[in-house]
């Protein structure tokens, strides 16, 4: 069992390891990151703090080298104005220590992994998401790729849809199938898919620098660790995300209405190829709900 001492907030909280309210968010895609970033935006009029993200067309962080991560953790200190102070960007996550930069408070969000790359196949074909690509490559692409069918597209092995056991980069199209590598990191041993390897350095990450990992699939149990952990920026989020009529809650960020019903064969088939993404996706989730059963537990005493 469970020992009571673990489920203490205080032995549950890296925030209390920073000595300055500097927030990471290198958000994962398609995890819901947009309705998480609008509500930062807006608690950051109330709570004041600053806030700075990544323009679209930034390419997603993915492989940087020691060299391209000091350059990009000098242009995001670079930005900072304000005491407290937020960066957003779809990247792998850096250990800026090496840089002699104060570790930021890391947060992120996590997703089912077979249903994440699901979302992410379909939303790159969405008639918004290739206007906004057209305005960065200045082509859309051919229309085989915008009618492609995602079970035929696993039935037959297609390039982009293969999951197979240590794919590296250059094998594989771009998809985001690894989750687990933006906690992981830009290291070498990040990059072969699904391998166990990836998956405890990621977790070894999840566990020293990340203060909430929270997911959308929980809502309430979400924002109620992320404001009971990172107050300083995360007080009043439920009250603003169920604000009547204009909170978040009642907004749908980048709903994808192309995106059809996929069988739950053609799953099944994707989960035999994704065990330690999921084993990493689980592991997240049960240090959410720790957290938030030490906050339940901490009140009820």
């Amino acid at each position: 069992l469970l020992q009571l001492w673990r489920l203490d907030p205080k032995f549950l909280n890296n925030t209390r390891y920073h000595q300055r309210d500097i927030i990471f968010f290198n958000r994962v895609p398609k995890t819901g990151s947009e309705s998480l970033v609008e509500l930062m935006v807006r608690l950051g009029e109330r709570n004041n703090f600053q806030n700075e993200r990544s323009p679209f067309s930034k390419p997603v962080g993915v492989y940087w080298s020691v060299e391209r991560q000091k350059q990009e953790a000098d242009r995001i200190f670079d930005l900072q104005e304000d005491s407290a102070f937020t960066y957003v960007e779809h990247m792998n996550y850096m250990n800026l220590r090496q840089f002699n930069y104060p570790q930021p408070i890391y947060i992120n969000l996590v997703r089912d992994p077979v249903e994440r790359v699901i979302s992410w196949f379909y939303y790159k074909r969405t008639p918004w998401n290739s206007v906004q690509m057209f305005k960065v490559t200045g082509k859309f692409e051919n229309r085989t790729h915008y009618v492609k069918n995602f079970e035929n597209c696993v039935l037959t092995h297609d390039f982009e849809c293969r999951y197979d056991y240590g794919l590296n980069y250059k094998e594989d199209s771009a998809d985001h199938k690894r989750q687990s590598l933006f906690f992981c990191g830009h290291s070498p041993i990040c990059e072969p898919f699904n391998t166990p390897g990836a998956i405890a350095r990621a977790k070894q990450n999840v566990e020293r620098d990340y203060s909430v990992i929270g997911s959308w699939e929980d809502v309430n149990v979400t924002l109620a660790v992320f404001e009971h952990y990172i107050p300083r920026f995360f007080e009043g989020s439920t009250e603003l995300y169920y604000e009547p009529i204009k909170g978040i809650a009642f907004k749908k960020q980048n709903t994808n209405h192309w995106k059809p019903k996929i069988s739950e064969r053609i799953k099944r088939i994707m989960r035999a190829n994704f065990t330690q993404e999921y084993e990493f996706y689980h592991f997240c989730k049960q240090r959410l709900y720790r957290q938030y059963f030490a906050i339940k537990r901490d009140l009820e005493l």
